[in-house]
């Protein structure tokens, strides 16, 4: 059901029912927070910081929908004071325009660089960026029992090196990749479910300020299509974005290049805060850990040597971009190859209405 409006000299207001537990009050272009006893209205959502709001950090009480939703709310509200339909954001963005549209019915987690990019376009002053600081996007996310231990540690790790074969490592996966991947295994809700407990784990690592994350990718990492030409080629462009942070290092040990000596099997070398160093792999559905300091050392040697000999950062961006661009073209390819079947069809059945139809002599001309 559409929300309520109402225009008065308090401004525009807004009931956001199921979306927030009480009600947001527009000001001008300020959002105030009206949940009962979080500051009675008096400031501005984004800053409030009592009560149940949005700043709530790991709340409990399903509080996942609410977040999103509020901020899809708030997106919406400033898209249609711009006199802007969702089609025409997403052009300015640029993006899909279904991506506006789930952001907005609070299904989709946006990057905080497009909340920035929609700040600058529909003029909020910066209330989008300062909401997605606040809103803690993946509370109470749900882990396999058998992940939910490798989960913790991510959750506070100092340090993560990672060697990853054939599939994009977690941490580095974007939504539709994620998707893609887990529709192979699963189906409706499991999926989504299973897509926000991977992408909860992505966030304090690609902050500018965040943990030490280094990861050597096999090149089967960029050659195995998963999702198709559109999905491989958003994912190779993530790649490259998160290979700019300053706390972010992307290898890749190129098939190309004779004499690497690689891993067993994917792998991940944890640092835990106290010194901790555990060494992480997984077979089917288990999580394998290890903490034994000589089986630490083995490895921790063998990813040193592979990193050393691997692609430098910058030719590995270059290789990343190479095939992005190879994406980029086949997805180019599969629309014109559409094009070209759909006109090979109108032509056949523009032959078939010619030959079905009545058949009339020729006339003769006289001798």
């Amino acid at each position: 059901m559409p929300p309520d409006r109402s225009h008065g000299r308090g401004g525009l207001v807004r009931r956001a029912g199921r979306s927030h537990p009480g009600q947001l009050r527009w000001v001008g272009t300020a959002l105030l927070c009206g949940v009962p006893g979080c500051n009675a209205g008096r400031v501005p959502l984004a800053d409030c910081h009592k009560g149940g709001c949005v700043s709530r950090r790991n709340a409990t009480g399903g509080t996942a929908a609410t977040n999103a939703a509020v901020f899809g709310e708030v997106l919406r509200h400033f898209r249609e004071a711009a006199g802007l339909t969702q089609e025409e954001l997403a052009r300015k963005i640029p993006c899909d325009r279904s991506q506006v549209a789930r952001v907005e019915r609070g299904t989709r987690v946006p990057h905080e660089t497009s909340a920035e990019k929609c700040d600058e376009l529909l003029g909020t002053g910066g209330v989008l960026k300062k909401l997605w600081g606040r809103i803690d996007w993946y509370p109470e996310v749900a882990h396999p029992d058998w992940f939910k231990r490798r989960a913790e540690m991510d959750a506070v790790a100092v340090a993560l090196r990672e060697y990853q074969e054939r599939v994009m490592p977690g941490l580095l996966q974007t939504e539709d990749y994620a998707h893609a991947l887990f529709s192979r295994v699963a189906t409706g809700d499991e999926v989504t479910e299973r897509v926000r407990a991977r992408l909860s784990r992505q966030q304090r690592f690609l902050v500018p300020d965040g943990p030490l994350y280094v990861v050597v990718l096999d090149e089967s990492c960029l050659r195995n299509v998963v999702g198709g030409p559109e999905v491989m080629y958003g994912q190779c462009a993530h790649l490259l974005a998160v290979g700019e942070s300053p706390n972010i290092r992307v290898q890749i040990a190129s098939s190309g290049r004779a004499g690497l000596v690689r891993p067993n099997a994917s792998m991940s070398l944890i640092t835990l805060p106290d010194g901790h160093d555990w060494v992480y792999s997984e077979s089917l559905d288990r999580g394998h850990f290890n903490d034994d300091p000589a089986v630490h050392a083995r490895h921790s040697q063998t990813y040193d040597v592979l990193r050393a000999d691997a692609l430098s950062a910058r030719e590995s961006a270059a290789l990343i971009e190479e095939a992005m661009e190879g994406y980029g073209h086949r997805g180019q390819a599969r629309v014109q190859f559409r094009d070209v079947d759909q006109e090979q069809l109108q032509r056949r059945q523009r032959r078939q209405l010619r030959r079905g139809g009545p058949r009339f002599p020729r006339r003769r001309p006289r001798s």
